[in-house]
């Protein structure tokens, strides 16, 4: 059992550039994911949802990537073609006028001969930086998954506790002696002697007839079948590998309509407080479940 909620940050670096990594998510119905990378890495935005689809099933993931790259030092290159055009055309005025040669410094000082040029990168060092890059990304991505584990373990203790704490009212109902056929019987006579007592013209036959149906209606056999079989359905979804948020929040509908009817159906004090207890549980179930991926 994993939660939606999680964090996972990596920072990495190649040459002159530094980057990192962050990926968010929140609780959300289906996966709904955004990145926001820089650019120039547009090649990783394919390969970055490809994996976060891969690994994660549910939530509203956000990935940043923040990246830094220092500027290299631009380099100077010695233009030879405009050299070679240069000296020629000094050697022809040196000729015509017995002038000396033209000094080095005067001839680099003339515009085209040295060109000041911006270091660019390269394919290779590009593929090589984007490498790097994803492979931060997936370590972000591990550390994201882990995080998400983590508070998935703590939302199955907690839900543990409260499904143990249903059962243990589940058991408190079923054993209430307010259940028992001599104690419904006896509260049925009573029932039936203060309503013979205030008239006498009430059908005996009738009234017996009545009594049968309120103690059928009253029976909760049925919800406690049926809450003993959502514990048991409940365990084994906590026990999954898999995504089974979905299936969870189902499952606390069903459970909550069993205490619904439970608390209707209800005629002693003792079961309906336990039934009052079980809706608050499982309200707190799904605030919990609402949180599982």
């Amino acid at each position: 059992m994993k939660s939606m909620t999680g964090f996972g940050r990596a920072e990495g670096a190649l040459g002159a550039s530094s980057w990192f990594f962050e990926i968010r998510s929140v609780n959300g119905r289906g996966l709904d994911l955004r990145t926001r990378l820089v650019s120039g890495c547009d090649a990783l935005e394919p390969k970055v949802r490809e994996s976060v689809q891969r690994r994660v099933a549910r939530g509203s993931v956000t990935v940043n990537l923040q990246l830094d790259r220092t500027a290299a030092a631009p380099e100077i290159r010695l233009n030879e073609a405009a050299l070679a055009q240069v000296l020629a055309a000094a050697e022809r005025v040196r000729l015509k006028t017995g002038g000396p040669p033209a000094s080095p410094e005067g001839l680099l000082g003339l515009r085209g001969v040295l060109e000041v040029v911006e270091v660019t990168e390269s394919e290779a060092e590009q593929a090589a930086r984007l490498a790097a890059m994803m492979a931060t990304f997936e370590a972000a991505l591990d550390q994201f998954i882990a995080n998400r584990a983590a508070e998935g373990r703590r939302l199955s203790g907690i839900l543990e506790a409260e499904i143990d704490e249903i059962e243990v009212l589940v058991g408190r109902v079923a054993g209430s002696p307010a259940r028992r056929a001599e104690t419904i019987a006896a509260r049925l006579r009573e029932q039936i002697g203060r309503l013979t007592a205030a008239s006498n013209s009430l059908d005996p036959d009738r009234l017996h007839q009545e009594a049968v149906m309120i103690a059928t209606r009253a029976d909760v056999e049925e919800e406690l079948q049926r809450l003993g079989v959502h514990i048991a359905a409940a365990r084994d979804l906590i026990a999954e590998e898999a995504a089974v948020g979905r299936k969870f929040d189902f499952l606390t509908q069903e459970f909550n309509r069993e205490a619904n009817t439970l608390c209707s159906k209800a005629n002693d004090p003792d079961i309906s407080r336990a039934g009052l207890a079980m809706k608050v549980l499982i309200d707190q179930m799904r605030e919990q479940v609402a949180n599982i991926e």
